[in-house]
């Protein structure tokens, strides 16, 4: 069972709201939402309603300015929990809209999709098996989208417009992982750029675009 604490203000002050499943609508609980505590499972946050616009893959720790850490201009203003999936991962990737063009079937993570499979793009997926995160840089870095089970036809309807997906990683089980957030915040206080984080930290320090 997946567990978030919303506070008003940084460094986890004022009113505080704790979720245990998805929240649509973050405003009809809290005003503002300026901190976070993730104290199990992992969540997508986002900041419209309705689980739209930009996201962000938040696991177990602590984000005392996530704004900040993340140069976001606005609150979270929803969250989904994302189920623990404990069985097999499976996905096609498409090179072009529709499922067409070449198909590729992965079933582990995959740091540089040119590289393994010299696809030049990739723009439709189906998700057969658990929950995955696909980036728009090699190496799991840049923007990321969440992919839960089922089609996606045409990435570009989707809001990415523009942007291509050259990695990807399934989103496995982290319930016993240590609070890593805090090493992305300590990052951030000392001025590091997140091009400068390593492979396994950028997995926590990037912009997500929502796919809803």
């Amino acid at each position: 069972m997946g567990r978030i604490i919303f506070y008003e203000d940084r460094n986890f002050m004022g009113r505080s709201y704790e979720c245990m499943s998805d929240c649509a609508n973050m405003i009809s609980y809290l005003n503002r939402c300026h901190s976070c505590r993730v104290e199990s499972g992992c969540f997508m946050v986002y900041d419209q309603s309705n689980y739209m616009g930009n996201q962000y893959f938040m696991r177990r720790g602590e984000y005392a300015d996530y704004m900040s850490m993340w140069g976001w201009s606005g609150c979270i203003r929803s969250c989904r929990i994302i189920p623990m999936h404990r069985g097999s991962y499976k996905m096609r990737i498409y090179e072009r809209e529709n499922f067409g063009g070449q198909m590729y079937e992965l079933m582990d993570d995959c740091d540089n999709m040119m590289d393994r499979y010299h696809m030049s793009d990739c723009m439709s997926c189906q998700v057969m098996d658990g929950h995955w995160l696909m980036y728009e840089q090699p190496h799991y870095r840049g923007r990321m989208m969440y992919l839960r089970p089922g089609e996606y036809r045409n990435f570009t309807n989707m809001g990415m417009s523009g942007m291509r997906w050259m990695s990807m990683r399934r989103i496995m089980d982290m319930q016993d992982d240590v609070p890593e957030a805090r090493r992305v915040q300590e990052l951030h206080e000392h001025g590091h750029e997140w091009d400068e984080v390593d492979e396994h930290e950028a997995h926590h320090g990037f912009l997500v675009l929502n796919v809803h």
